[in-house]
């Protein structure tokens, strides 16, 4: 039996902002309360949703005992464990953007507290709600092309998303738009388990003014021999706002997936702006009455998981492997060493 559940939504930016009208639009959510510390930005976000409380302090959501859920989308990322933690030991499931937590230890924490409280934490690993890469884990683990042998995603964003990056955080491409690969093949290959780890960066655009790298690639051996590469950089040129490109291959014995996520299909060539790539963000854009991209059906994914009570798709635990992953691949490439990665059996 479904019922109608609380909302509070923390940060209300790009993406707080595509959480927080699908959470308006939805006749699950009964109630909704939004915290934003932006007053321009506060006050569009009470017209757009009506939500019934908007404040500057994200404290007030997490004392609100009609609130059942917490998503959190506040930045700088380095911030939100606070926010978890407290949100967790006020018994309410919370959906965090990527990263889980700052490291290994907090992270652990955060799962402790949710199985204590007997609530869920998620991720906002949005990939996992387009249907192409949907399209991806099903066919692997229906056996469509045997059995793995090797998978390969290039992601690639502009450096405009690349700079706000750097601006906020100190983290590198494995950990923000890497993370996102390795969660998507991960989750393809479940269950099988990461146990080896090698990366390298190249830095010439943003290491001339700062310690962020301009790209990254990480190799995965996983425990069956199955190999991963996962590349991710954020300088393509300045053109269409926001845009995002991706490649996948996954060659397997009988068989080979290709997805071209390049966002070629659709192009709008203007006098005033060239050549653009509408749709083409990774959270999607609004379209009149509806909206193009994945991040408002992993929202409403979310809210339906918590108002039903069922499992939501991301688990903390698997935040947790994918957190290995990209800590050894920011260690190896640090190094120039290849990382072994401890056995890790329960990631469910």
């Amino acid at each position: 039996m479904s019922r109608q559940i609380g909302v509070g939504v923390i940060g209300a930016g790009w993406v707080g902002g595509i959480r927080a009208n699908a959470c308006a639009q939805t006749a699950l959510v009964g109630e909704l309360h939004i915290a934003e510390t932006n007053p321009m930005r506060a006050a569009e976000i009470e017209t757009e949703t009506g939500a019934a409380l908007v404040t500057d302090d994200w404290r007030q959501l997490v004392a609100t005992d009609s609130l059942d859920a917490i998503i959190i989308a506040s930045t700088p990322e380095s911030a939100r464990f606070p926010i978890v933690r407290a949100a967790l030991k006020a018994g309410k499931h919370v959906l965090v953007e990527k990263p889980i937590a700052p490291g290994p230890e907090e992270t652990d924490e955060a799962i402790a507290l949710a199985d204590a409280h007997g609530v869920q934490l998620s991720v906002g690993y949005t990939r996992r709600f387009d249907p192409k890469y949907a399209f991806v884990n099903a066919a692997i683990k229906r056996g469509q092309i045997g059995d793995p042998v090797t998978c390969l995603v290039s992601r690639n964003i502009t450096r405009e998303i690349g700079a706000k990056i750097k601006g906020r955080s100190r983290m590198s491409p494995a950990a923000m738009g890497g993370t996102h690969s390795i969660d998507f093949l991960l989750w393809c290959l479940q269950p099988r388990l990461p146990v080896r780890v090698y990366s390298q960066q190249s830095g010439k655009l943003f290491s001339q003014v700062s310690d962020t790298p301009d790209h990254q690639w990480i190799m995965v051996t996983m425990d069956d021999g199955t190999t991963i590469s996962a590349g991710s950089g954020w300088v393509l040129p300045l053109g269409y706002p926001q845009y995002s490109q991706s490649w996948i291959e996954v060659i397997g014995t009988e068989g080979a997936l290709t997805v071209d996520d390049t966002h070629r299909d659709i192009t709008l060539n203007t006098v005033a702006e060239g050549i653009r790539y509408p749709l083409s963000s990774m959270p999607g854009e609004p379209v009149d009455h509806v909206f193009a991209g994945a991040m408002v059906d992993e929202t409403i994914h979310f809210v339906e998981a918590i108002a039903h009570g069922r499992q939501a798709l991301v688990t903390a635990r698997e935040a947790r492997l994918v957190m290995d992953v990209t800590m050894a691949a920011d260690l190896s490439a640090e190094t120039g060493q290849v990382v072994e990665l401890p056995t890790r059996a329960d990631f469910s």
